[in-house]
């Protein structure tokens, strides 16, 4: 397995910036990043599903994953997403995800023709992971997308060495049993990531020493009280920021996850501009409301260091 810190702390899934007609807006990668990185952000989970990956071509992805690797200029870790419903398509991204640097690589399953079985699902991840042979390799378990409901317990104590440079899971799913089970049978050997923002505390108590999640991108000052609360084992407070952090995401979602997310980086000056087609864009009326409604909320006071 290739020699590689572990991933702790806060991990932001980023944004894929466009310009207002969905193609690739690469500028603003440079200050996407700064401004995580001047909020502390632990590292960078770049073209998953927050980054809408799969819905750029192989060149736009390549181009992304540059870009992205470029401005991090080594100041924090890169994780770039690979997962394509081609095996032999993401291999190649895995490659070229070596190939610019990139810190790891993770790949979610294909959703289109789905792997039948465990052992199906770990040869395909075998195959990709094989693309980027001096690279861990962290397998995205979302089952509300991808509809598998495979063990990853199981996962973890089968695999041996059909992956010798899996280092663990990118863990988005509710199940904090299992996430538990998991992070307690791992041990050193691989990590767990949570990807459940709104319930990121509940994570932590799980053992998970890292979470992915989008939320990260704007609200990171709020989750670095609950991570400070955490640490300090003032439960009270850690829940109050978790409290604070469902209020967020209840809040934003009835507007459409993605969307109203890529706006509220727009209303913090950060131009990630609209998601890409089939997922629609808030209208301007959308966005007004949606502003209305975090004001109301008390979201952009909850942004203030303090």
């Amino acid at each position: 397995m290739p020699l590689f810190t572990p991933l702790t702390g806060f991990i932001a899934a980023t944004f894929t910036p466009t310009t207002p007609d969905g193609a690739l807006n690469l500028e603003q990668v440079a200050p996407l990043v700064d401004h995580l990185v001047r909020n502390g952000i632990a590292g960078l989970y770049v073209l998953g599903s927050t980054g809408e990956g799969v819905l750029f071509t192989f060149a736009e992805r390549c181009a992304a994953a540059e870009a992205f690797v470029r401005a991090a200029a080594g100041r924090i870790p890169v994780i770039v997403q690979v997962g394509h419903e081609s095996a032999w398509q993401a291999r190649e991204l895995a490659a070229h995800a070596q190939s610019i640097g990139a810190t790891a690589i993770s790949a979610v399953s294909s959703v289109y023709f789905k792997p039948d079985s465990l052992d199906a699902l770990l040869d395909t991840m075998a195959q990709i992971a094989a693309g980027a042979p001096e690279l861990p390799y962290y397998y995205y378990h979302i089952p509300q997308l991808t509809r598998l409901s495979f063990s990853m317990l199981e996962l973890l104590a089968r695999v041996g060495d059909r992956i010798p440079t899996l280092r663990g899971i990118k863990f988005t799913s509710p199940r904090i049993d299992e996430l538990q089970t998991c992070i307690d049978w791992a041990g050193e050997r691989y990590e767990v990531l949570f990807g459940v923002d709104e319930m990121v505390l509940s994570g932590l108590v799980a053992g998970t020493q890292g979470a992915v999640g989008s939320t990260y991108n704007f609200a990171a000052p709020l989750y670095r009280r609950l991570w400070n609360a955490w640490q300090a084992q003032d439960l009270a407070a850690a829940r109050r920021y978790q409290s604070q952090a469902q209020a967020i995401v209840n809040t934003f979602k009835p507007y459409g996850s993605l969307a109203a997310q890529k706006a509220i980086m727009s209303m913090l000056g950060i131009d990630c501009g609209p998601t890409r087609l089939p997922v629609r864009a808030l209208s301007a009326d959308a966005v007004a409301a949606l502003r209305s409604d975090l004001a109301a909320l008390g979201f952009f006071e909850w942004l203030r260091d303090e």
